[in-house]
C-alpha cells in the first residue's frame, strides 16, 4: 500500500469503532451474534458549504462541533447494534442527551473550578493568579475524571477499541496492508487523539483566561463559554501540528497528551482489531486508480478527518 495523503480520524464506541474519512463516516460494531455490522454515511460538513470555515482558527470550532454530533450518532447506533439498547435513540432524545452533557461539562469544568479557585490560599488578592489556579483546578478535575472512568469494566472495553482504532490508523498511515498482525505491532498512542486534544484545550484555556480579570461568578462562566471557540480554534491548530511535526522540541511538548493515552487506551484483542479494520476500510478514500474507474455513489467531499 502507498502511504495516504489524507488523514482518517476515529472514535471508539460501544463494541466498535467509528472512522471518518474525507467522504464517508463508517461505524463498525460487533453484534451479540459475533458478526460485524457497519453503518456508512456520507460526510456533510459546513466547511464545504462555507469555505471560509476552512481557515485556520475557524476550522477547529467546526471540527469540534461536528465531532460531537457524529460521535453521538455513532454511539447511538453502536448501543443498538451491540444489544445495549432495544430501540434506536430518536433525534429529540439525542439532542436532549447532548444538551445535558454540555450542561454537566459547564458545571464540572467551568463553574466548579472558577468558584473553587478563591478558596486556594494565597491567590485571592490577584486576578491573574486566580485565573491560573482556576485553570489548574480544571485540569485536575479532567485528569481525575479520566482516571475514574478508566476503573470501570465497561469503559475499559471501550478503551480497548480506542487502542484498536489508533493502531489501525497507524497501520494505514504507514502504508501497510490492513491485517490484524500488521495492526498489532503498532503503538496504541496517537498524537491526533481526542484525549490529546482535550488536554491541549485545558492548557490553552489557562493562557486564554489568565488575563480576563476576576468579575462575579456569572460573568466569569459566561466569558469562558463565549471564549471556548477561541480556545478550540487554537487547540485544533496545535493538534494538527502535533500530528505532523518531526521537530523533537515540539514533539516533547506534546508528550503529556501521549502519556495520558496510557489511561484512555488499552491493548486490543484480535477481534476488536478486525472491527477497527472494517470501519477504516469502509471510510478511507478510494485508491486513485479505483476512484477513476468507479462512479461515485455520493458527491465527493474534501474534509480532513482528525483522530
Amino acid at each position: 500500500m502507498k502511504k495516504p495523503t489524507t488523514y482518517v480520524g476515529g472514535q471508539a464506541v460501544i463494541e466498535g469503532v467509528m472512522m471518518r474519512g474525507p467522504e464517508y463516516i463508517a461505524t463498525a460494531v460487533r453484534t451479540p451474534s459475533g458478526e460485524i455490522t457497519v453503518k456508512k454515511d456520507p460526510v456533510h460538513s459546513l466547511n464545504e458549504k462555507y469555505p471560509i470555515l476552512k481557515k485556520p482558527f475557524l476550522r477547529g470550532t467546526v471540527a469540534l462541533g461536528e465531532s460531537l454530533v457524529y460521535g453521538m450518532k455513532s454511539l447511538s447506533y453502536s448501543a443498538q447494534a451491540s444489544g445495549e439498547e432495544d430501540e434506536q435513540i430518536s433525534s429529540r432524545e439525542m439532542a436532549l442527551t447532548m444538551f445535558v452533557s454540555v450542561v454537566l461539562a459547564v458545571v464540572f469544568f467551568l463553574a466548579i473550578p472558577t468558584y473553587g479557585a478563591k478558596f486556594i490560599p494565597g491567590v485571592a488578592d490577584d486576578a491573574v493568579r486566580l485565573n491560573i489556579v482556576e485553570g489548574i483546578l480544571r485540569l485536575v478535575i479532567f485528569l481525575l475524571y479520566i482516571w475514574g472512568i478508566s476503573l470501570t469494566s465497561d469503559i475499559r472495553r471501550v478503551f480497548e477499541y480506542h487502542g484498536a482504532e489508533h493502531k489501525t490508523i497507524w497501520t494505514y498511515e504507514s502504508g501497510e496492508e490492513l491485517t490484524v498482525e500488521n495492526v498489532k505491532k503498532h503503538s496504541r498512542l496517537h498524537p491526533r487523539c481526542g484525549t490529546n486534544f482535550l488536554l491541549i484545550v485545558m492548557v490553552v484555556s489557562i493562557f486564554v483566561f489568565a488575563f480576563l480579570g476576576w468579575p462575579n461568578l456569572a460573568e466569569r462562566i459566561v466569558s469562558r463559554i463565549l471564549l471556548m471557540p477561541v480556545v478550540a480554534g487554537i487547540s485544533y491548530e496545535l493538534i494538527r501540528l502535533a500530528g505532523r511535526t518531526t521537530n523533537p522540541v515540539l514533539q516533547s511538548m506534546f508528550k503529556p497528551g501521549l502519556w495520558l493515552q496510557y489511561l484512555t487506551t488499552r491493548e486490543p484483542h484480535g477481534d476488536q482489531i478486525e472491527v477497527a479494520i472494517r470501519a477504516l476500510n469502509e471510510a478511507k478514500p478510494a485508491e486513485p486508480e479505483m476512484a477513476a474507474a468507479a462512479p461515485a455513489e455520493v458527491p465527493s467531499k474534501s474534509l480532513e478527518g482528525e483522530g
